[in-house]
């Protein structure tokens, strides 16, 4: 076939020319720009579209962050329809305070930018001994965020400039103890009651549904009584582990590798040294550091007459408090955790030897080396596994690219088999039976993954048993499966479900005998209170339901209070029905010192939150926020 297009160019073209210039007249130059720019919108920030690429990436990367830090997270609830939209609304968010930011003509100095790096702990853990920050170690930590340094650090001064438009809400909240305690007194209020109880579940023995009102029952739900979709499927999975299966490493590569390597596989040799400490930090005068160094010369001196009276010297002299007390004992340690003139000399000396003063940023100091731990050799036996183990990893890394260009090529090219290419890339074709569009809640793996479950039961894979295309269902990891045998969705039987349907039945029944006779007693004791036969008086407050439901906790709190007692019914849905006795309206009792101050605290941030939530809504108003896509929450 590329034999043919590139004998016959010119013919090719103006194919091409016929195909694509009608595209244009159809559907215009914006057409093709919108595809380029990422698909349809869908939301308007400020005059500016998120579009669906750019959601979907984002997306992409918030899953990827919340699984790097949650391993063991359902990857179900990443992909969720609630998930996603979260996605957007953050998303949203930051477009909306980078809106405020420039109108603000807010900006982050470079000081400040530097200052909050040098507070991060994240980038102090990555400098050196010396101070000075280990740039490759910063490189990797920006690359593993996707970013240059350069990017890191202008994410930063956004974050900063951020803060800015946040802050001036924040720091403003004023809640006076005063005002705070009101509220606090009418949440916290309390309520003497009686409830009178009529369920479900003690109505059912009274219930006995004929064959007929289940009949009438299930035609009129038959929704409820299907068996969902099911498919049996073949499938492939590529991932790390089993591009390693696939390499080998022979002898010459393992043999070769521990050559080069042996003195690090071995170990690396550790020293264990005292010193003596005579402080003169940096910033000490001139004078004060001569002084110093008089005084470590003249220990010095001393020392080298009685070597044996180290440890009782740096006791009595060393100005290193964690050491002093132990000698001067530094324990044993490698290249790299010592400040750099220390470790030299450490590094240069024999067992027992004595040094001479070693300037250092902290001062002046004298060592002396106790003991040397050479790495012991292994042998080539000793380290294979592990090398062979090491090398396999690293291929396999660099491999996976190339191997899941493959992966995807061949499962799309010979897309009614998934034969050639599990043979190609010597992958095993897994199998599953009873597979759902929504998984059970026993599925795990790729089998619960809805990116996964979404392709197999699309309309090509259903009605033409292809294969689905790779679908990335972690990082470095693809899946591509095809259907087998399909079985459609369908209505069960009713004598199949005879049993099921009697249960529903039932329930319902019993639910609507137990509101009828609810109803009943709370006319007829509201008509004459004394003949009311209530349970024992209990008191609830929203931080003592006892396990009250919340619909008899909501009206006993939100009921008129201006002529007590009264008498309320509570709809209990499915559970039934209850007659609440509202007897006394009581005052919160009074917290203790450090609970009324947390309590205070609560209501200050709930008070500011609130405020800041405000401003946002402001702000999106101003920004022209329009969303596109509908809230998975509305459509329910």
């Amino acid at each position: 076939m590329f034999d043919f297009v590139r004998k016959h160019t010119k013919i090719m073209m103006f194919v091409m020319f016929l195909l694509i210039i009608p595209s244009f007249v159809l559907f215009g130059i914006d057409g093709y720009k919108r595809f380029s720019d990422g698909g349809s919108a869908v939301a308007h920030v400020a005059g500016h579209e998120i579009t669906q690429g750019e959601w979907d990436t984002a997306h992409k990367a918030e899953a990827e962050r919340l699984r790097a830090s949650m391993p063991n997270l359902d990857p179900k609830l990443l992909d969720s329809p609630e998930a996603r939209y979260a996605t957007l609304e953050k998303l949203i968010r930051e477009k909306v305070l980078a809106f405020a930011v420039e109108k603000s003509n807010f900006s982050t100095t470079d000081g400040r930018l530097a200052s909050e790096l040098q507070s991060n702990p994240t980038i102090a853990s990555l400098r050196q001994p010396d101070g000075k920050l280990d740039m490759d170690r910063y490189r990797q930590l920006a690359a593993s965020q996707g970013l240059t340094p350069e990017g890191f650090e202008a994410r930063v001064r956004n974050d900063l400039s951020v803060r800015q438009v946040e802050a001036g809400v924040a720091s403003t909240g004023f809640t006076p103890p005063g005002i705070a305690n009101v509220a606090l007194n009418a949440f916290f209020e309390k309520r003497e009651v009686q409830i009178a109880n009529f369920l479900t579940s003690d109505y059912l023995a009274k219930v006995a549904p004929t064959d007929a009102e289940l009949e009438v029952y299930y035609e009129k739900n038959k929704t409820q009584f299907q068996a969902p979709e099911q498919a049996t499927i073949e499938y492939l999975i590529l991932d790390i582990a089993s591009v390693k299966k696939s390499i080998v490493i022979n002898d010459a590569e393992l043999r070769s590798f521990y050559d080069q390597n042996v003195s690090k596989l071995s170990g690396i040799e550790e020293r264990r040294a005292s010193h003596i400490l005579i402080n003169a930090p940096k910033e000490t005068s001139s004078t004060d550091r001569q002084k110093a160094k008089a005084q470590a010369e003249d220990l010095l001196a001393g020392l080298r007459k009685a070597p044996d009276t180290f440890a009782e010297v740096a006791k009595k002299n060393s100005q290193d408090s964690a050491s002093a007390t132990k000698g001067g004992d530094l324990d044993y340690f490698s290249r790299g955790a010592m400040v750099k003139t220390v470790e030299d000399a450490v590094f240069s000396m024999n067992k027992g030897d004595l040094s001479g003063v070693v300037e250092s940023e902290f001062g002046f100091h004298i060592i002396k080396l106790t003991d040397v731990k050479k790495p012991v050799q292994r042998t080539f036996e000793e380290l294979r596994a592990g090398i062979e183990a090491d090398l396999k990893t690293q291929q396999s890394q660099k491999k996976y690219a190339e191997v899941a260009e493959s992966f995807t090529n061949g499962v799309y090219e010979q897309s009614d088999t998934l034969k050639p290419i599990a043979e190609k890339l010597k992958l095993e074709i897994k199998t599953a039976s009873g597979l759902k569009r929504t998984p059970d809640s026993s599925a795990s793996g790729v089998l619960a993954n809805p990116k996964f479950l979404s392709a197999i039961f699309s309309p090509d894979s259903v009605e033409k048993k292809r294969n689905t295309e790779a679908v990335e269902v972690a990082p470095n990891q693809l899946v591509a499966g095809r259907i087998v045998q399909y079985t459609p969705s369908r209505v069960i039987p009713f004598a199949d479900v005879k049993n099921d349907v009697r249960v529903q039945v039932a329930a319902m029944q019993a639910a609507e005998m137990s509101k009828k006779e609810g109803a009943e007693k709370l006319a007829l004791w509201k008509a004459a209170p004394l003949t009311a036969v209530m349970p024992t008086e209990v008191v609830l407050s929203r931080d003592k339901a006892l396990n009250t439901p919340i619909q008899v906790l909501n009206a006993a709190l939100h009921a008129d209070m201006t002529t007590l007692p009264i008498l309320v019914g509570v709809n209990l849905g499915t559970k039934g029905y209850a007659v609440v006795k509202i007897n006394k309206v009581l005052p919160r009792t009074p917290p203790e010192a450090a609970e009324n101050t947390q309590q205070l605290n609560q209501y200050a941030q709930m008070w500011a939150s609130a405020e800041n939530q405000a401003y946002y809504q402001q702000l999106k108003e101003r920004a022209k926020v329009q969303i596109l896509v509908a809230s998975p929450q509305k459509t329910k």
